[in-house]
């Protein structure tokens, strides 16, 4: 799936307009701990998550993340949207819960790409 395929299933909005939407993204994940994401994600990963802070971008920079999804409507600050831009990492936002958005990722075919944590 491209993130442009990504922001219209999930009803979101394109928060940063230099972004590459058609990198494609291969399965998602959902987490507010940035070290969980760290740990445990893989690249192409779509990031879902209720934090907005500039760590969430250097995270998915780290992480190889093709998109940031902030759920429940959720505003980045502009520090936040200017880093991912610089990063050409795709942040969008969605009026939809977590859970309402990881299920409706599963059901379009994106799998997780969350790895067992040891």
């Amino acid at each position: 799936m491209k993130v442009k395929d990504l922001i219209t299933l999930i009803n979101g909005n394109l928060i940063n307009e230099t972004a590459n939407l058609e990198r494609e993204v291969k399965g998602a994940f959902g987490a507010d701990l940035m070290s969980d994401v760290l740990a445990s994600i893989h690249p192409d990963a779509v990031l879902l998550t209720g934090l907005v802070n500039p760590q969430v971008v250097r995270t998915a920079q780290m992480a190889d993340i093709a998109a940031i999804v902030f759920v429940r409507g959720k505003t980045p600050p502009q520090e936040t949207i200017d880093l991912a831009s610089e990063e050409g990492i795709a942040l969008i936002g969605s009026p939809h819960g977590m859970y309402e958005l990881c299920g409706r990722l599963y059901q379009s075919g994106l799998t997780s790409l969350e790895k067992a944590v040891n």
